[in-house]
Formats: C-alpha cells, structure tokens, sequence
C-alpha cells in the first residue's frame, strides 16, 4: 500500500466511523460552521480548562471530506492546549490550501491524509470548515462561514 492509499483509507474510515461525533452537554465554547459551496454544516463542542481541551466534538452533515476533517480534528485535539490549538489552525489552513509546501506531514500525522485536498480548489472549503469552526470557537465566535 502506498502513501496516498493509506491516506485514502484514513479518510474513508473517518468519514463512515467519525470520531466524536456526538454532542456535548455543557461546553465552554460552541461555534457552527457551514458551508454554502458544498452545503456542509456543522457545530463542534469545545471544552476548555485551564488552556488545556479536555473534549471537543462536533455533530452535523456534509461530505466525506468535511466529516473526516471534523472527525481527525477532534482526534487530535483531545488534551491539547487552546494555544496549540491555534497553531495547528494554521499549519493545516496552509497545508489545504497549498501554502505549506514546507508542511511537516509527519508531524501533522493522520492529519496529513488531507493534504492531497488541495489538488480539488472546490474541495478545498469542505476540509477547511471544522478548522474555521474551531478558530472560531477558541475566539468565542458563534458562526463561522468558508465564505
């Protein structure tokens, strides 16, 4: 099996089994995101103490991509700090849109089965939707558009 079949096989499995994918009682952050191109919607959950994400999940529809993106988010996110949070934001808004050439995809790990997206610019919104949700809710923002 090579790279691009593993990942392949990544986004699949994330797309038919999304992790955290349910809704979250009590959160101290919640933020939807939709987006109008491809018509995927979302609402992901955070949880934060101390700086620290105790729980973040997400629930809502869309593609196989959006829902794989939002599922590997909330897999990655799990007892990380906000900070670090913000900074992997970046590093995957980079990597979809084709501005991280210089991405460090093993340190990205799972994350990086998203990197081919960038190849499909109409595809582009429905991997980046969670990560817009998500620097939404850490800056207490109740919508987030890919528009």
């Amino acid at each position: 099996m090579d790279l691009k079949d593993l990942y392949h096989e990544i986004i699949v499995d994330h797309n038919r089994r999304p992790r955290n994918f349910r809704r979250i009682e009590n959160p101290t952050r919640v933020s939807e995101g939709y987006n109008p191109l491809c018509g995927d919607k979302l609402k992901l959950y955070v949880v934060i103490e101390d700086g620290i994400i105790q729980d973040v999940a997400f629930e809502g529809s869309g593609c196989a991509i959006s829902m794989a993106s939002a599922s590997l988010l909330t897999e990655r996110l799990k007892g990380k700090p906000a900070a670090e949070a913000e900074d992997l934001f970046g590093q995957m808004h980079d990597l979809l849109t084709g501005k991280g050439e210089g991405a460090d995809t093993e340190k990205l790990g799972k994350l990086a089965a998203l990197e081919g997206v960038k190849e499909y610019p109409s595809r582009v919104k429905c991997a980046t939707l969670s990560w817009h949700t998500l620097h939404a809710a850490l800056h207490g923002e109740d919508i987030a558009t890919t528009e």
